[in-house]
């Protein structure tokens, strides 16, 4: 028997020796255990990041998906290219002018299944075992599940409202050099980060491209967020200022449809050959029927338009839990995102929002505990609250409800001063 099967609860599995090492790195996401609860209609569900679709044209849709296989059926329903179909990749190179990518060659964007395969990708190429990846405090969950799959080492770079401060970057680096470390990539959402909901600022870009090219660091650029902005077209990507040092990936799951698990990766020339070669190991080729009607969607529809519209729905939102915050959670801190899904919740000194998370379930509201975005334990203080699904009205009483459940737990701490460890999280990227 493996010596961790008991502690782990894997002493029925007759399999748990056979494993390879890396599979008992493999962790439940924080995320993916509140769907049966959040899926509940009772519960007002602040915590998954699930875009609203309410608004796709989705008869004229199904006539688009009718007619991609009467007409274009065998070909829609074959094996298609591992790099992915060129026409759609041409429109992708289109879409990230939007990024001030300009002239991507199409040749060098590698069609994913989602960008989540594209982060596995990389992660499978770049990582060995014990190598460091640095990544934003805090930073998105799905992500620090990849790295630790592979068995890498994350460290965290503190942010504020700027985003990646570049002396917290610098003197990061330059203490695990001093260390002997391997440093294989900074991974980065500059754009309404998740879970923050913070933009790297326009300064700070060139910046951190410039201190990762120096260092010979390779910057992960993860951007499913960034035509979503409120107020503006997005900032320049940070593979604008580095084509070379930089691997952008982009999604269709935010502007478009999650269900399409449509992704990309724009890679300097011979990553992308590699980026082919591991995509081919791992799934043949990306779904032809999903890219060909994508493609098919750009082409017919007001596409962009669509955008527009989702900013000013998410937005509303994004105001609506703005205000319910300013009303009935005075004590705590947030961000303010201009853009995106998320705000960034900062407790009360003594709170811990993954203990008090199965009370606020019991009140029937649903977050994520700040733990979830760190690969070392830290964020007991914080929670990530999503506007992007519920009703204006839906995220105003889940707040109330919420705000319950912290002033009871708030009230408990001043009387008893039940106050856990101090909490050495970074408290950057807050606000009111």
């Amino acid at each position: 028997m493996h010596p961790h099967g008991d502690t782990n609860g894997n002493r029925l599995d007759p399999w748990f020796d056979a494993y390879a090492e890396r599979a008992h790195n493999l962790r439940a996401s924080e995320i993916r255990a509140l769907f049966s609860v959040v899926s509940r209609p009772e519960v007002v569900s602040l915590a998954g990041g699930m875009p609203n679709l309410q608004d796709l044209p989705l008869e004229r849709l199904a006539d688009s998906a009718h007619n991609l296989i009467l007409h274009h059926g065998t070909q829609a329903l074959q094996y298609g290219s591992g790099q992915g179909w060129e026409p759609l990749r041409e429109q992708m190179a289109e879409i990230m002018t939007y990024d001030h990518i300009i002239g991507a060659d199409p040749d060098d964007i590698v069609i994913t299944t989602g960008s989540q395969q594209a982060l596995d990708l990389m992660a499978e190429l770049f990582i060995d075992t014990g190598d460091v990846v640095l990544a934003e405090s805090p930073s998105y969950v799905g992500a620090l599940g990849c790295f630790r799959a592979r068995q890498a080492d994350v460290v965290h770079v503190e942010m504020d409202d700027d985003g990646i401060i570049p002396e917290a970057l610098e003197q990061t680096i330059a203490r695990l050099r001093a260390q002997g470390r391997t440093l294989k990539f900074l991974y980065t959402i500059p754009n309404f980060q998740n879970p923050a909901g913070v933009t790297l600022s326009e300064e700070r870009r060139p910046i951190i491209t410039g201190i990762c090219e120096r260092e010979h660091i390779l910057i992960l650029e993860d951007n499913p967020y960034g035509l979503l902005g409120f107020n503006s077209d997005p900032l320049p990507a940070l593979r604008s200022y580095a084509p070379e040092g930089v691997v952008y990936l982009g999604s269709v799951s935010k502007m478009f449809a999650p269900g399409m698990r449509i992704g990309w990766a724009l890679a300097p020339h011979a990553i992308r050959d590699k980026l082919i070669l591991a995509s081919e190991a791992a799934i043949l080729s990306p779904t032809m029927f999903g890219q060909m009607f994508l493609s098919q969607y750009l082409v017919d529809y007001d596409w962009y338009g669509q955008v527009k519209s989702f900013r000013h729905m998410y937005k509303e939102r994004r105001d609506a839990m703005m205000d319910a915050l300013t009303e009935y959670m005075p004590d705590c801190h947030w961000t303010r995102p201009a853009g995106g899904f998320y705000t960034w919740v900062t407790l009360p000194s003594g709170l811990d929002a993954k203990s008090m998370l199965p009370r606020a379930v019991r009140a029937q509201v649903a977050y994520v505990p700040g733990t979830a975005f760190y690969y070392d334990g830290q964020g007991a203080d914080h929670m990530r609250l999503s506007f992007c699904y519920p009703t204006p009205e839906r995220i105003r009483e889940g707040v109330r409800r919420l705000s319950t459940v912290v002033n009871a737990e708030k009230e408990l701490v001043d009387m008893f001063g039940i106050l856990p460890e101090e909490n050495t999280s970074s408290r950057g990227a807050e606000m009111r």
